[in-house]
């Protein structure tokens, strides 16, 4: 025992803590599309081209790069159900702090605290679905990028291969080349004003650099969809319904405590260095700006903010914890082995029960009816009314994952899939627009299924020729008296 000294307790607690945190149930809305299209590769033995699943967009062409993680999702779930996808969602939490870790330099009670602090900003993220891949691959691209300039470790080869993986599991590989320009733009710039010590990269290293990250661009090409996939993230980050009307596209909302924690590690970054006695060398804070502005734009992007920042906070703060000591710091590498182990196996145990509890299919099963028409989607499949359905958006992957292929979706959370101008006109009819009651008998809409305390529910209600056929506190469901 004489080998769990202090800082190891430490170590071990803090990863602990994140691990727990990140074992929470399985709550996504989007998470069910995913499944679904997991089972259908799966029982098809086809990667679908185009839509399979709604009766709006049918047949319209679709890059799904992230076939390979909805296989696995719908694969795991299979083996283990949710309580499998919140483990998983643990464990890759739990690699990205390793890559943020081992990206900090400093005192490991500093770093711990920078740990805890990445963990509470970048929780948001946290979700089974593949983005959660692109949280992970970001946290080591930027291990990768930090060996290299603070510590002079080559292993940029690597940097093909990430970006070669990336493209096959999630479209956002941008992000990671968001970061490699920040870093080659402001070493450069330091180096240009004249300002070398500011730069970690000499020129040639950042020509090596460039290099590879060209290399790694032309791997990207490497996917089913080929040029399609390097375009998708552009076309959906450029789509004004997404930002205006999704949740996790719009900006956070720091009313919010669990969103506050973003600007938490904004101000105590800036705190850090203004106190280190050191300028900010220009690749930092094109980094910090940078991926801030991305946060503050869309709260989808706060996780990966918390990977990029939380490294620099450390650093800075490391350099001013020593430059306001006066005195040499007491050692904190011994301890008490037995009293550290009996530490160590109360922290597991607590970490573990809080795990077992957020697996468990009883907690699951109560969040799923929170969050989606499990009761309503019941009455569909037994009731089977007739006619095409118009469903809330929010709800469409659930109900694509519970009834496809006997009711194909109206709209569900593939935005690029539908596109800006389909959102829009799904939208007025969801706000009840004027108008929206004749675009419904145009679409044959046999029946709809929306929140209960939505603007289209009230309107239906007044309504002759819709009829109330279901009802419980989340949810309505309208059915036609008559064919459209």
């Amino acid at each position: 025992m004489k080998s769990l000294t202090l800082n190891r307790l430490v170590v071990l607690i803090a990863f602990l803590g994140v691990f727990a945190m990140a074992a929470r149930t399985v709550v996504d809305t989007d998470l069910y599309w995913h499944l679904a299209t997991g089972r259908y590769i799966v029982e098809t033995g086809q990667i679908p081209q185009t839509d399979p699943f709604s009766s709006t967009r049918v047949g319209t062409p679709w890059v799904n790069v992230q076939w390979l993680p909805q296989i696995g999702l719908y694969l795991l779930y299979g083996a283990g159900g949710f309580g499998a996808l919140s483990l998983l969602v643990a464990v890759l939490v739990t690699l990205a702090g390793v890559f943020v870790w081992r990206a900090m330099t400093g005192d490991v009670f500093l770093r711990a605290f920078g740990l805890v602090l990445f963990a509470a900003a970048s929780g948001l993220v946290w979700t089974p679905r593949p983005n959660i891949l692109t949280f992970v691959l970001l946290a080591a691209l930027n291990y990768l990028l930090y060996i290299y300039r603070h510590k002079s470790i080559d292993r940029l080869w690597l940097i093909p291969v990430l970006f070669l993986v990336w493209v096959n599991l999630h479209g956002g590989y941008m992000i990671g080349l968001i970061l490699i320009g920040a870093t080659l733009l402001g070493d450069a710039i330091d180096r240009l004003l004249g300002q070398p010590s500011l730069a970690c990269m000499t020129w040639s290293g950042m020509r090596k650099l460039l290099v590879v990250t060209v290399l790694g661009v032309l791997a990207l090409v490497v996917n089913l969809y080929g040029i399609q996939a390097l375009l998708l993230p552009l076309q959906t980050v450029g789509m004004e319904a997404s930002a205006r009307w999704i949740m996790e596209w719009a900006s956070p909302d720091f009313h919010q405590l669990s969103e506050q924690p973003m600007l938490w590690l904004l101000l105590l970054t800036l705190l850090a260095v203004g106190r280190s006695g050191r300028r900010m060398d220009l690749s930092d804070g094109l980094s910090v700006a940078g991926f801030a502005l991305l946060a503050f734009v869309s709260r989808r992007n706060i996780g990966l903010y918390a990977v990029v920042c939380a490294p620099i906070f450390v650093r800075y703060a490391a350099a001013a914890v020593e430059n306001m000591r006066t005195r040499p710091a007491a050692p904190r590498g011994a301890g008490i082995g037995w009293l550290n182990a009996l530490i160590l196996f109360i922290v597991a145990a607590l970490a573990a029960f809080k795990v077992a509890v957020a697996a468990s299919p009883a907690a699951q099963s109560a969040a799923e009816r929170d969050l989606v028409p499990v009761a309503a989607a019941d009455w569909l499949a037994s009731n089977r009314p007739a006619g095409a359905m118009f469903n809330s958006y929010n709800w469409g992957g659930y109900l694509l994952w519970r009834l496809w292929p006997d009711y194909p979706v109206y709209v569900d959370g593939r935005a690029d899939v539908y596109g800006d101008e389909f959102l829009r006109a799904y939208l007025k009819i969801a706000l009840a627009e004027p108008g929206f009651d004749t675009t419904l008998d145009e679409q044959r809409i046999g029946f709809v299924a929306v929140e209960r305390d939505s603007a289209l529910s009230r309107m239906l209600s007044g309504i002759d020729v819709w009829s109330l056929a279901y009802a419980d506190e989340q949810a309505v469901i309208y059915t036609r008296k008559m064919p459209p």
